[in-house]
C-alpha cells in the first residue's frame, strides 16, 4: 500500500489532493502518515479520521488542545508547532503533497526529500526562495521533485520524451484574474472584494489576489527558469482569459507542445499523485465546439509591475528570489489587511529589494537553508518598514 503525507490538507490544493485520494478509494488504497493544516482544526481531524492518519498537525500551538479533543478515541496522534511540521515531514512516506502557503512551506518540503521520496510541488515558493538548495538535495538523496501548480505540470508533460536542448521557449499562460479588464488607472482603486472575484479558478485568497496582481505568475517565471533550467530570455507570459491552454513548451524546430484541460486542480495534483501512470480523473471533458474560441493578449509588464520585478530578480539570482518572495508576502499581508492599496504592492516589493540590493548580500549564492531563512526574515523586515511608512503617509 502507498504512502501518502499531505501538508497543507486543509488548503485549496489539500482538500482536492484529499478529494481525489478519496476518488481513488480511500484509506483501502492509501496508507496515509500525517496530515497538516492550520486553524480549521474541525476539517483536519475529519480528513485525519477518514484516511486514518498516523498524526495530524496544526501550525499553531495555540490549537493543540481543540485537535487532541477533536481526535480524542481515534488513535491518531495530534501535535502542534513549527517543530511538529518538521517532524512530520521526517515521518517516511512515498509520496508527499507540498501544499503549505507561503515560505512556510520550504522547510517541511527540504526535510522530506531525505527520504529519497517523491514530493508533489504545488509550493512554488519553495523553489523560488531556494530553487538549487532544494533540487540539491533531491538529487543528493534520489528523491523526485513533481511540479503540481498547473503551468509547471503543463510544462512537464509537454517535455515528456523531449530533449531539454531542443526546448526554444516556454510560454506560461496568465488567466489576468478578477481584474484583467479593467483599465490601468483603476487598479489602485481595487478593493479586496474585488481582487477576490476571479473569473475562472477556485483557489485560496491569498494565491486568488496574487493571480489579480499578477504576482502568482512572477514567482512562476522564476519557478520555471530553476525547475527547468532555461535562461531567463527563454521564458514568455501571455495572459489567455480562458484558461484552458495552461502553459506551452515550443520547440527549435518552430512545433508547440500545448497541454489544455480545464480550469481544474485536480488535473495537475492527479497527474501527479498517480505518475508515471495516467488514472481517471473526476475532472471535466473539454467540448471543443461549445468552447469555440481560445484568446490571447500581451502581459503588459507596465499593467503587471510583478513581472519586470520577476526578471530582474532572474537577473540577480542568489538570494534575491528570497527577498522578493518574503517581500510579496509582506506586501500582500497589509492589502488584505486594509492599510494599503492594490497597487501599492508592487511598490512594497521594488523598495524592498532596492534597499537590501543597496547593502549587498542579495547576489550571494546560499550553501545552507539557513541562509535562506535570514534573507527571508531580513527582507520582512524591511518589507514591514516600508509598508507601515506607506500606511502612515496614506493615513497622514
Amino acid at each position: 500500500m502507498r504512502s501518502v503525507s499531505i501538508f497543507g490538507a486543509t488548503g485549496s490544493i489539500g482538500e482536492q489532493t484529499f478529494d481525489l485520494m478519496r476518488h481513488q478509494g480511500g484509506a483501502a488504497t492509501f496508507r496515509t502518515v500525517a496530515l497538516t493544516g492550520g486553524r480549521n482544526i474541525a476539517r483536519l481531524a475529519e480528513m485525519a479520521r477518514e484516511l486514518r492518519a498516523e498524526v495530524a498537525v496544526t501550525a499553531h500551538d495555540e490549537c493543540l488542545p481543540a485537535l487532541r479533543e477533536a481526535l480524542a478515541g481515534s488513535g491518531i496522534e495530534a501535535a502542534a508547532g513549527a517543530q511538529a511540521l518538521i517532524e512530520a515531514a521526517d515521518r517516511r512516506a512515498d509520496w508527499i503533497m507540498s501544499s503549505i502557503v507561503g515560505a512556510a512551506g520550504l522547510a517541511p518540503g527540504f526535510h522530506a526529500l531525505r527520504h529519497g521520496t517523491t514530493l508533489a510541488l504545488a509550493n512554488k515558493e519553495s523553489l523560488v526562495t531556494a530553487g538549487p538548495l532544494l533540487l540539491a538535495e533531491a538529487a543528493r538523496h534520489g528523491a523526485r521533485i513533481l511540479p503540481v501548480d498547473s503551468e509547471h505540470s503543463a510544462i512537464f508533460q509537454a517535455l515528456v520524451g523531449e530533449d531539454l536542448a531542443s526546448v526554444e521557449r516556454i510560454v506560461l499562460t496568465a488567466s489576468g484574474g478578477a481584474l484583467r479588464d479593467w483599465p490601468v488607472e483603476r487598479l489602485r482603486l481595487a478593493t479586496l472584494k474585488d481582487a477576490l472575484a476571479h473569473p475562472n479558478w477556485s483557489m485560496g485568497q491569498r494565491i486568488t489576489i496574487d493571480s489579480a496582481s499578477m504576482f502568482n505568475k512572477a514567482l512562476e517565471v522564476i519557478e520555471t527558469r530553476e525547475y527547468f533550467g532555461v535562461q531567463p530570455d527563454q521564458v514568455e507570459v501571455i495572459v489567455h482569459p480562458e484558461s484552458i491552454i495552461h502553459s506551452m513548451v515550443g520547440y527549435r524546430d518552430g512545433g508547440i507542445m500545448a497541454h489544455l484541460g480545464a480550469a481544474d486542480m485536480r488535473h495537475a495534483i492527479g497527474y501527479a499523485l498517480n505518475w508515471p501512470q495516467r488514472s481517471d480523473l473526476p475532472v471535466a471533458r473539454l467540448d471543443f465546439a461549445a468552447l469555440g474560441q481560445l484568446t490571447f493578449r500581451p502581459a503588459d509588464e507596465t499593467r503587471y509591475p510583478a513581472l519586470r520585478l520577476a526578471r530582474e530578480v532572474m537577473a540577480v539570482r542568489g538570494l534575491a528570489g528570497t527577498a522578493f518572495n518574503a517581500a510579496k508576502e509582506i506586501a500582500l499581508d497589509h492589502f488584505i489587511g486594509g492599510g494599503i492599496g492594490f497597487a501599492d504592492m508592487s511598490g512594497i516589493v521594488e523598495d524592498t529589494l532596492a534597499a537590501l540590493s543597496s547593502g549587498g548580500g542579495l547576489g550571494n549564492t546560499p550553501i545552507h537553508l539557513d541562509e535562506v531563512m535570514q534573507m527571508d526574515a531580513l527582507a520582512r523586515l524591511e518589507a514591514t518598514r516600508v509598508a507601515k511608512a506607506l500606511t502612515t503617509r496614506r493615513a497622514g
